[in-house]
Parts: C-alpha cells; structure tokens; sequence
C-alpha cells in the first residue's frame, strides 16, 4: 500500500490528500499561478476545491498572507472555474 501524500488547505485548515486540493503558485518574480500540475517551482499554497474554501480565502486574504505576495482577482476567477 503506497502512502497518500497530505496537504493543509489555508483557508479551512484541513489535512487532505494533494490530489482534492488547488495548488496556488508564487515564482521568484512576484508573479501568482494556479498551478494545474501541483510541480510548478515556487512557493505553493493548497486551497480545497471547494467554492467555501475560495471564498473564505478571498474574505479573510489568507492566500495573500502565505504567499507574502498581493493575489488579484484573476486568480480568484481561475480557481472558481476549476471548481465549478
């Protein structure tokens, strides 16, 4: 049996397995992506793909706090599409 590898979500704070989440990507220019893949180089953050989980993290700008970087609307319209 092979090992499920777990990421927290940064807005609802749950341990779930890498493949149920969004990863949120921040590369050495400043420059934010959401990362389909989950192997682009950068700073990630995982989201839940869930529309709560977008949202909570659009309100509270937690995205913003871990990726130290401001996250512009765009991003939160991309992750609501893969979502919906």
């Amino acid at each position: 049996m092979r090992k499920i590898p777990l990421r927290k979500c940064v807005a609802t704070q749950e341990q779930l397995p890498k493949k149920e989440l969004i990863r949120v990507v921040r590369n050495k220019e400043g420059e934010v992506f959401v990362d389909p893949t989950g192997k682009m180089n950068g700073r990630g953050a995982y989201l839940k793909r869930s529309l709560e989980a977008i949202e909570i993290a659009q309100k509270k700008g937690v995205l913003k706090k871990s990726l130290e970087v401001d996250i512009p609307d765009e991003i939160f319209e991309e992750l609501k599409k893969y979502v919906g």
